[in-house]
Order: C-alpha cells, then structure tokens, then sequence
C-alpha cells in the first residue's frame, strides 16, 4: 500500500509519485450465480455461463464467469479501491489472462504493482506506468491477471510538484 507520503497533496497520486515495485490491495468483491448469469445474459450468452447443467459438460466443469465479467469487476474494484491516479485509470494498451476460472461464490481482490514508469518524451505533462494487477480468489487463486499500461498525469509540467 502506497504511504500518504508518497500522494500529491489532493490525495491522488501522480507520474512522479509512483515508482517500480509499488503495490496496492483493493478490497474485495463477492461474485454469486446471479450476477454471473445476469452478466452472461447481456454480454456472453454461452451455455457454460448461463446453465449449471450445461456447463457441468463444457471445458470449465461447471458454471464459469465470462473473464470479461472478471475483467470488468476488477476495472470496478481498481477504480473504487485501487491505486488513486489522478485523472483516473486510462488504459492504452495491455495484455489480459485468466489461468483459471471464476465460480459463483467467489470473493475476488485485486493486488497491484507497479512494474515500469516512463515519462512522456513528447508529452511533458504524462507518461506511462505499466500496472501488473492480478485478480485472486478467497483461497489466493488467480483468476485474473491483467498487464495494464496507463496514461498517468504529471503532478506539474517537467518535473516534480513542489
């Protein structure tokens, strides 16, 4: 978890504030058959998402969360619980992975780290942290591992805030 010393003064954090191997933890999120069912019907209707019966026979075993359901509780918890970026959590570009699925019952937390800063050549005023987040289960289990890179504003133009 970042110390209060390493916030701007408005709390947020900024381009100079984070730094390789910072870590955050965000609080937590239980997931039941409603809401995988509710998610699959709108943005994933296959059987394994929807049916208990029909997904006992699919690849997963059972009934399984779509990963984009996992992917958007994890933009949920980051946006509400994660790293405070100013400017708020703007992605452009990454790489997503589910090692495993997500099951109804499931309490799913986010854990962080900071794997690359990088200022802007351009761009005086931003640049790009490279967010390693990994989205685990109750029992520790990955479900989710999401390398994220993220347009981050600086706290002032060239440099460090005063």
């Amino acid at each position: 978890m970042p110390r209060n010393s390493d916030r701007g003064a408005d709390g947020r954090l900024y381009l100079e504030d984070l730094y390789v191997g910072q870590r955050f933890v965000s609080r937590s999120h239980a997931i039941d058959e409603a809401q995988i069912k509710a998610f699959a019907a709108q943005f994933d209707p296959q059987a394994f998402h929807l049916d208990e019966e029909a997904a006992k026979t699919s690849l997963f075993g059972g009934l399984a969360a779509s990963g984009w359901h996992t992917a958007a509780i994890t933009m949920r918890l980051l946006v509400e619980s994660g790293p405070p970026i100013a400017g708020g959590i703007v992605g452009v570009g990454g790489e997503i992975n589910w090692p495993r699925p997500t099951r109804p019952g499931d309490v799913l937390t986010v854990e962080s780290e900071v794997a690359e800063v990088a200022p802007f050549r351009s761009k005086a005023d931003r640049g790009i942290v490279t967010l390693r987040s990994e989205t685990r289960n109750q029992r520790g289990e990955i479900v989710q591992i999401l390398t994220a890179r993220l347009v981050i504003q600086r706290g002032r133009i060239g440099g460090s805030r005063p």
